[in-house]
C-alpha cells in the first residue's frame, strides 16, 4: 500500500498531536470536542496508514513510542512554522534580506548605535550592510538603500534628505599643552593636522581642511601636510589620541565634547554644502521592506536634527 499522505492523513495528524501533547485520548477528545472512541479510531487509522505504531496503550496512560516521539517533534515544528507564517501575514509582519550601503564613519558613528531599535520593530528584516566610501560609485542591483554624503545629485536614483553635515576643529585637551595656544586659525601652523582624505564624493585629500579655513576667512595655514587617514572617524580617534587637530562633522560627534575626550577650540561650525541622504532606485519603495526600513531611517535622522 502507498504511504503517500492524503487529506485525511493530514486530518488524523493534527489529532496525533494533540493526544501526544496531552499523552490522553480522553483529553484530546475534549479538546476537539468530539468522543474518546473518535480519537483513538482516528489514531489506529493513523497508524495503520503509517505503517508503525506511534503510541503504546498502558494500563491508564499513554506513552509514545519512539517513532511517535519523533513525528510528534516534527509535527509541532510544522505547525509552529504554520502559525507565526499566519501571524506574520495577518499583522503584516515583513521578512526577507535587505542591502544597505553606507559610508564607513556615518555607518560606524550613527548607525550602528541605533540598529538595535530597527532590529527590535523589525526582527524578521535581514539587514546585509555594506561600508563603502562616498567616492565609490553607486551602481544599480548591488543594493536597496545606500545612505551617502553628497550634493543630492544621483543621476539615474531617487533621493531622501536626511541631514546636512557641518564641521569644526577638535583636538585632545593634552595637546594644548606645552604648544602655543590655539586662539585664531593662524595658530593651527604649531599643530600636526589630521586629515579624512575621503571626505565626500571628489574631494582631494585636504578638502574638509581647505575648505574649513576658507569659510573661516584664513587661508595662511599650510594644510597640506600631518596625518592622513581613510575615515572620518579614524581622524577623531588620532585626535583622541592626541596626535593632531582634526576636522569633526556635527552628525558624527557623539558624547566626545561632553566628555572632554575633545575639545572645540574655535567657535561655530562651517557648513560643508553636503547631506547625508537615503538613496534608492525608483520604485524601491513599493516593496513594503525597503519603505519601512526607509522610513525609519528618516523617523531616525529627525530625532538626531532635523534635515
Amino acid at each position: 500500500m502507498s504511504r503517500t499522505l492524503h487529506a485525511q492523513t493530514h486530518a488524523w495528524l493534527k489529532v496525533f498531536a494533540i493526544s501526544a501533547r496531552h499523552l490522553s485520548f480522553t483529553r484530546a477528545a475534549e479538546e476537539l470536542h468530539v468522543t474518546t472512541g473518535a480519537v483513538s479510531q482516528q489514531i489506529k487509522q493513523l497508524e495503520e496508514r503509517l505503517g508503525f505504531k506511534l503510541f503504546r496503550r498502558l494500563p491508564r496512560r499513554l506513552e509514545l513510542t519512539d517513532e511517535g516521539q519523533r513525528l510528534a517533534t516534527v509535527v509541532d515544528q510544522a505547525y509552529d512554522a504554520v502559525g507565526m507564517e499566519v501571524r506574520r501575514l495577518r499583522t503584516g509582519v515583513m521578512s526577507g534580506v535587505l542591502r544597505l550601503r553606507c559610508v564607513p564613519s556615518f555607518l560606524a558613528k550613527w548607525l550602528m548605535p541605533r540598529l538595535t531599535r530597527l532590529q527590535a520593530r523589525f526582527p524578521d528584516i535581514e539587514l546585509h550592510v555594506a561600508s563603502e566610501d562616498s567616492n565609490l560609485s553607486l551602481r544599480e542591483g548591488e543594493f536597496e538603500l545606500a545612505i551617502d554624503l553628497n550634493d543630492g545629485r544621483y543621476a539615474g536614483f531617487q533621493i531622501t534628505p536626511l541631514m546636512d553635515e557641518e564641521i569644526f576643529a577638535v583636538c585632545s585637551p593634552q595637546l594644548l599643552r606645552r604648544r602655543p595656544p590655539l586662539v585664531r586659525p593662524a595658530d593651527l601652523g604649531y599643530y600636526p593636522l589630521l586629515h579624512d582624505v575621503t571626505a565626500w564624493r571628489g574631494s582631494h585629500a585636504y578638502a574638509e581642511w581647505e575648505h574649513y579655513l576658507h569659510a573661516l576667512g584664513d587661508e595662511s595655514v599650510n594644510v597640506r601636510r600631518g596625518y592622513t587617514f581613510n575615515r572620518n572617524h579614524l581622524t577623531v580617534e588620532a585626535a583622541i589620541a592626541g596626535m593632531g587637530v582634526a576636522i569633526a562633522r556635527r552628525t558624527l560627534i557623539t558624547d566626545e565634547l561632553d566628555t572632554g575626550a575633545l575639545i572645540a577650540p574655535f567657535a561655530g561650525t562651517v557648513a560643508t554644502g553636503k547631506s547625508y541622504g537615503l538613496v534608492y532606485h525608483p520604485g524601491a519603495l513599493d516593496d513594503r521592506r525597503v519603505r519601512a526600513v526607509h522610513d525609519w531611517i528618516v523617523e531616525e535622522a529627525a530625532r538626531s536634527g532635523k534635515p
